[in-house]
């Protein structure tokens, strides 16, 4: 409502004094202050704050009436009273200087608006000079303990128990003194008939207040009593009448609250006690307390002292309070606590040293609010004095000014049809509104006005979807209020904002602006008169595009209602004006209507049109109805808020009719809190608008504000039909619409509507209706006492005060309406209620937050709950589909001591784990694993982890897999006391295995034995690596007596059979990969068991299938191809290559996985993307690893050309990461290629190559694995993967080394009779194979006539050579194998020039890129 910001200031005097000021007054309208000290009085003025004149009084005057104590104004600041210590009162004329006679003018530059065109046009922005002439004083001969001013009269209260009745002239014959002795005391008037209630014998007022809506005095008795004093007749006479408050004896002071005729008094106890008055009886009811709580200020609340001062704002919204003790502390009229500076930043300094509170001995509101005035005690000043090391006679450094902005809401309640939030401060708006997703860059930074968007937020009547409103943006749009209409027309009372929260208009004094947010421009009357000659009066609101205004011209002395176009020029011209017939204090619109509360207690309702009939657009008013109120509203000024809504109680509420939801059916007053609801008498005859209204019905007390929305939507009517109200201390209540389902006739014991409380934990200022939140703000403070210094006093300012800032707040309410709808029996509307806002985002927040809540309640409740309300809650969330979801993350966030109360009631959680399991939710079922480890036996954990270590096996869902490891891990080696952290982060000791390959290093430097010898070594593959080096290994190893490495070894290892056995080459690579699974090892194991290859023809339809690799196809003039030999294979291919550049190749778009299929983590290496899957048929693989993480894209590795044939190249699992991976070098590509120039025949076979080629990354994959097969000597692989890349060196080389005597007979007949299948199914089914096959001819011929010889066990000897391996194949290589070394000295980047990375390091990507080479080489491990 009211909020602190910046600094406060202090305002200097430049008489010099050695007196302090203790008392500051302010004028009825607040333009003025006079401020007491012993024998001095000043007036002070408002804007600028600067002191007019000051009246000291002399040496023996001072010594005759005693030091100055109090003052008080004349309702028409004429006059002021003051009160001196010897029973004086001193009464002051105000005196003008008359015309033309300012202290301060405003300087304007040439050609400025700045000149006087209108009578008082010209005092409105100068201080004027005033003159103080003092009149007779007037002895009444005792202490002076009270003053109040009243229209003609001063009542003065003295310590003798006398109230005296003065007139302002101050003549002697109309003075009148009543003894408070006489005054009859009684807690109620019913009873005061029966005789004095109440001795008050010795006893005098010390505090009293004048009410005008309650006509009484509330007062504060010197023995702490309290009491409410009214006059029987219309003026102060001898008959007055008491009420007082039973159980109070500590009252210290009292402030009213005219205009929800609250009576406030501070104890002595350090509360606020509020009350009303009883209509009926008289009493006073305590209504409320306003005290700090234990739960906010535990090392104060008790420690604040009496009472010292209650100060309510101007417009009765908020009261500050401060304490003998010190401090100051804001609260809202019903009880919401707003700011107090007796803790966090205002009480401590940034190293935790606790400041002293800020003591004040008077304080008052300025003009509207915006300030507050305060004085602080002698302590204080010269505390500040110090600090500051100046003389103490040079200046008063008591009054300190704070600046506040305050709430539209607060003055012009008809913004709260808005979903925006608007604050205004006394130069400056702040408003919510925009998207910032339409902001540019530099406007989501700064709140500036200048950095606000150019109209890219629709046009000024364009209706924004609820979400468009900044909901986690936390800055404001600040808009400065237009100078010029500042300087002459401060302070600005009222504010409003449309609905699309585009246009605001702002009225001041006189006249008002309006200002555009895509224009970034203010409209201000182009003729001054005009803007002089009328004052809002009713407020003003915005409806299609014109600004609409309650307004009383001082020309023709009429209050009239404006329209004024918002597109056109701000003038009279282009208005709409309606005549009215009394004062309109208050104004609202709902849709086309307008109603007016006025000051004779009734109501008006206008339709408006708007017509296009001319030039510009222009509306027609036309009166509808008049509705009396007066015999239920006591005082015009009790009303806050008149609203017009389609709210309505009657049995015509159901689904079936939304359409009736459009009417103007019921008023809403805010009577003093209170309230009332007038519906639309349908009974009579049924005149369209003109309906008679129904007797008030009270419908809520304690109300500070109403939300209510014009908007309708079928899908949430219970959110948009509701009656938002915001109750102070008691949060919020929200009046809800119950709804039949399914169409069904509704009970008829049900009620049509409900009113449920809730608490939210910020100050509401605005509702969103369909999204369920609401809005607010905050204050924060920033500590800058680094910056106090002894030179100037602004400086020790920033040391003694924190430098607050207003934060824009925002909060979820759905979950206290579901929850209290279950509490009573409504669950079938909580359930319409929920479906209806289940697709919002934080719908499963919404739901975590209605368990915890509940659970946090019931499970820490100390009696026994009779009918606990959490299975109920349990109940209605299993009818969502996040039910899982929701009871596990609010189990992670609760304490462990709380999980068995909610388990009992929401269900065992091993059956919610399976459940998971069924629902293929693998990442919640980790969860649950979590919670199962805590609260079952460690064999219950061990056997459902490895129940989702398989299923996550099975899904490839790598992350996952890798955390389940270090899990049962962990319960192996007895790590149970702790429960392993959730699995969403990656930790260094689970990095997928990777050490294995980054730890051996290859031998890049061409062997001259091996490449003489030309051994194929077989023996290789069956070392391990080992020493120091191997940390893979060791990973594995080092725990190798452990059961569960044996264990989750032999699962890994069946899985991996499990692939093999289906052919399923891609996931197993992808595996391998992940999960660091040393596959060559392994296949060395299996080579002769599940690694044999049982039909060529099956595998090789699987592996086109998976790698989407396409089945060849014959060209029409293959025979006479100039190609038909591969004589000049080299040369094209690496053309082909080169003609797919780096970047075609790195942008390939990779498939997305739907998201039940997503891994749950995003540390995808590059096996991720094995093969770019067409959109058309992703494959399983693909969709579980290819979404939720960066798209990690594949480098591009182009042959190199080598005058050599010979070369030595390094295993796939020898490459090593250390050769600058992640440089960005990407100058693998050999630019040194010769232009060819292609024959048309030539051209046709490249397209040819083409379409029968798989996607790059296949072929890169298909490489790799080739080269794990060859490593681990699975020959038939090797022949079933050369077949598929047609790539007659593998199939020669794998036939050359079947010659070899190492390898098993059995191998070289799968060979023979797998090729011999080949070609059978070739040349029936796929005929593209078969010029291929006829190419590798001549070895398959040698195949079937080598004879069988017996295996010598000599040929294992290191010695045994094959002297044709070591020459260059006759049929000249392809461009994949022509390489040299040098192609392993490259660097090899990680990421891509786009900057997605891998997080696991990414070694097998460098694997995948490496194709395979057919030379003979040699691998050195070290």
């Amino acid at each position: 409502m009211y909020f602190l910001t910046g600094w406060p200031r202090r305002l200097l005097c430049p008489l010099k004094s050695e007196e302090e000021p203790f008392h500051v007054q302010p004028s009825s309208q607040r333009f003025y202050f006079a401020v007491l000290s012993e024998t001095q009085l000043s007036v002070w003025f408002s804007r600028p704050s600067v002191l007019i004149v000051s009246y000291i009084e002399s040496a023996k005057a001072s010594s005759q009436f005693g030091f100055y104590q109090q003052a008080e104004w004349k309702q028409d600041d004429s006059m002021i009273a003051v009160a001196a210590a010897n029973g004086y009162i001193l009464l002051f004329d105000v005196v003008g200087g008359g015309e033309d006679k300012y202290l301060y003018e405003p300087v304007y530059s040439k050609g400025s608006r700045g000149v006087k065109v209108t009578p008082g046009y010209k005092e409105e922005q100068c201080a004027p000079a005033l003159s103080l002439e003092m009149k007779r004083p007037i002895d009444l001969e005792a202490p002076i303990t009270s003053m109040q001013s009243l229209q003609e009269d001063l009542l003065v209260s003295t310590a003798d128990g006398y109230l005296h009745v003065l007139h302002w002239d101050g003549v002697s014959n109309g003075r009148k003194a009543i003894s408070l002795c006489s005054v009859p005391f009684s807690l109620d008037l019913q009873s005061a008939r029966g005789g004095l209630c109440l001795d008050l014998k010795g006893v005098y007022i010390r505090d009293m207040t004048y009410c005008v809506t309650l006509d009484g005095f509330a007062v504060v008795l010197d023995d702490g009593r309290l009491g409410f004093i009214t006059p029987l007749a219309n003026r102060i006479t001898a008959d007055l009448q008491g009420v007082w408050a039973a159980d109070v004896t500590d009252g210290t002071c009292v402030a009213v609250n005219n205009k929800y005729r609250l009576v406030t008094f501070g104890c002595a106890s350090g509360s606020v006690l509020v009350y009303s008055i009883d209509t009926t009886t008289g009493s006073m009811q305590l209504s409320h307390k306003l005290e700090l709580t234990p739960k906010h200020y535990p090392d104060v609340c008790n420690k604040t002292g009496a009472v010292k001062l209650i100060r309510w704002s101007p417009d009765y919204s908020v009261a500050m309070v401060t304490w003998e003790c010190g401090g100051l502390s804001l609260w809202s009229v019903f009880g919401a606590h707003l700011i107090c500076t007796l803790g966090e930043d205002f009480a401590y300094r940034s190293d935790g040293t606790k400041k002293d509170p800020i003591n004040i001995s008077s304080m008052c509101w300025g003009a509207e609010g915006y300030h507050l005035w305060v004085i602080t005690s002698r302590e204080e000043a010269e505390l500040v004095e110090n600090m500051e090391e100046a003389p103490p006679q040079t200046q008063q450094a008591g009054i300190l000014q704070f600046n506040f902005i305050k709430s539209a809401l607060t003055v012009n309640p008809c913004t709260s049809n808005q979903e925006q939030v608007l604050l205004h401060g006394e130069d400056r708006l702040y408003l919510t509104c925009g998207d910032p997703t339409q902001l540019s860059s530099g406007s989501s930074e700064s709140p500036h006005p200048h950095n606000l968007p150019h109209g890219g937020e629709g046009s000024p009547t364009h209706h924004p979807s609820p979400n468009s409103t900044l909901l986690g943006y936390k800055h404001w749009h600040v808009v400065q209020i237009h100078s010029t209409y500042l300087e002459s027309n401060w302070p600005i009372r009222f504010a409003a904002i449309d609905t699309a929260g585009q246009c605001i208009a702002v009225a001041g004094r006189r006249g008002f602006a309006h200002y555009c947010m895509s224009t970034r421009k203010w409209k201000l009357f182009g003729n001054i008169t005009q803007e002089q000659n009328m004052t809002v009066t009713g407020g003003l609101v915005w409806w299609n595009g014109f600004v609409v205004v309650a307004c009383y011209n001082f020309i023709d002395r009429q209050e009239e209602l404006r329209l004024y176009l918002r597109s056109s020029n701000l003038d009279n011209t282009f208005s709409s004006v309606t005549k009215l017939h009394s004062d309109t204090l208050l104004l609202n619109v709902f849709r086309d209507m307008i109603i007016l509360f006025r000051a004779d207690c009734s109501i008006c309702l206008y339709s408006m049109e708007r017509r296009h009939d001319g030039p510009n657009p222009s509306a027609s008013v036309e009166l509808l109805q008049e509705v009396s109120m007066s015999r239920y509203i006591p005082h015009p000024a009790l009303v806050v808020s008149v609203t017009l809504t389609s709210v309505r109680t009657e049995t015509g509420i159901t689904l079936k009719a939304p359409q009736q939801t459009c009417m103007a059916d019921s008023i809403i007053l805010n009577l003093a809190g209170q309230l009332i609801m007038l519906q639309r008498d349908r009974s009579g005859p049924q005149l369209l608008e003109k309906l008679p209204f129904c007797p008030p019905v009270v419908l809520a007390q304690y109300v500070e504000n109403v939300w209510t929305t014009c908007r309708s939507n079928r899908k949430k009517r219970h959110l948009l039909e509701a009656l938002w109200l915001s109750c102070g201390e008691a949060g919020m209540k929200v009046w809800l619409p119950l709804f039949p389902r399914d169409h069904r006739k509704p009970h008829s014991f049900l009620s049509r509507r409900i009113m449920l409380p809730f608490h939210i934990n910020i100050y509401p200022l605005a509702v969103l209706f369909e999204d369920a939140l609401v809005l607010g703000a905050s204050n924060e403070t920033v500590v800058y006492d680094s910056l106090q210094g002894p030179r100037e006093g602004r400086e020790s300012l920033q040391g003694l005060f924190p430098y607050c800032t207003v934060e824009r707040t925002s909060q979820i309410y759905l979950h206290h309406i579901l929850r209290q709808l279950l509490v009573r029996n409504l669950g079938e509307q909580a359930l319409l209620l929920a479906q209806s806002c289940a697709a919002l985002p934080y719908f499963p927040h919404v739901m975590e937050l209605m368990v915890h809540v509940v659970l946090e309640e019931e499970a820490t409740s100390r009696e026994p709950i009779p009918d606990p309300l959490l299975p109920t809650v349990a109940k209605f969330i299993t009818e969502f589909p996040l039910f899982l979801q929701t009871i596990v993350h609010c189990a992670r966030k609760t304490e462990f001591a709380l999980w068995n109360y909610l388990f009992a009631a929401v269900g065992n959680p091993k059956d919610l784990f399976e459940e998971c399991l069924m629902a293929q939710d693998l990442d919640t079922a980790a969860s649950y694993l979590i919670i199962l480890q805590n609260m079952e036996v460690p064999a219950v954990s061990r056997q459902h982890a490895t129940l989702l270590f398989n299923t996550a096996l099975e899904q490839g869902k790598w992350d996952l897999c890798r955390h389940m490891i270090r899990f049962l891990k962990a319960i192996g080696s007895g790590e149970m006391e702790t429960p392993p952290p959730t699995p969403t982060t990656q930790e260094p000791s689970s990095t997928g295995g990777f050490e294995f390959f980054r730890n051996r290093s290859i031998s890049l430097s061409p062997s001259a034995d091996s490449i003489a010898a030309g051994k194929f070594n077989l023996q290789k593959t069956f070392s391990m690596p080992s020493g120091p080096s191997a940390k893979g290994s060791e990973r594995w190893s080092k725990d190798s007596d452990c059961a569960e490495n044996m264990y989750i070894d032999m699962m890994l290892r069946r899985h991996a059979r499990h692939l093999l056995e289906h052919i399923r080459l891609k996931e197993l690579g992808c595996f391998s990969a992940q999960l660091g699974f040393e596959l060559i090892g392994w296949l060395c194991h299996e080579r002769t068991r599940v690694a044999r290859v049982d039909d060529f023809v099956m595998a090789l339809k699987c592996l086109h299938k998976d790698f989407l690799w396409p089945f060849p196809v014959t060209p029409a003039g293959s025979i006479s191809s100039p190609f038909k030999n591969g004589h000049r294979r080299t040369v094209l291919s690496q053309h082909l290559l080169k003609s797919q550049s780096a970047d075609s190749l790195l942008n390939s778009d990779m498939d997305t996985a739907p998201p039940q299929a997503a891994a749950r983590n995003s540390n995808h290496t590059w096996l991720d993307g094995l093969g770019a899957l067409g959109p058309t048929e992703p494959t399983e693989m693909d969709t579980a690893l290819s979404h939720g993480g960066p798209k990690t894209q594949e480098a591009f590795l182009s042959p190199l050309t080598n005058k050599t044939e010979e070369c030595s190249i390094g295993s796939a699992t020898d490459l090593t990461e250390t050769s600058s991976m992640v440089d960005g070098d990407w100058t693998m590509v050999d630019e040194n290629f010769s232009a060819l120039s292609l024959t048309h025949s030539e051209l046709e076979h490249i397209s040819m190559e083409l379409a029968n080629k798989g996607p790059h990354k296949s072929q890169v994959q298909l490489r790799y694995l080739l080269h794990v097969f060859m490593e681990a000597g699975c020959l038939e692989w090797c022949v079933v993967i050369g077949l598929i890349l047609r790539e007659a060196t593998v199939i020669k080389q794998v036939v050359n080394f079947l010659d070899s005597p190492e390898v098993p007979h059995e191998t070289v007949q799968s060979v023979r009779s797998g090729l011999l299948g080949v070609d059978a199914w070739a040349s029936t089914d796929c005929l593209g194979y078969k010029p291929f096959l006829n190419m590798i001819r001549p070895q398959l011929q040698k195949l079937i006539e080598t004879s069988v010889e017996q295996i010598q066990p000599e040929a294992f000897l290191p010695g045994a050579s094959n002297s044709k391996l070591a020459e260059p194949q006759p049929g000249g290589p392809s461009a994949e194998d022509n390489r040299g070394p040098a192609l392993l000295g490259l660097a090899l980047p990680l990421e891509p020039p786009g900057g997605l990375g891998t997080e696991d390091g990414g070694v097998p990507e460098e694997q995948e890129e490496q194709a395979v080479d057919e030379g003979v080489y040699d691998c050195t491990l070290s």
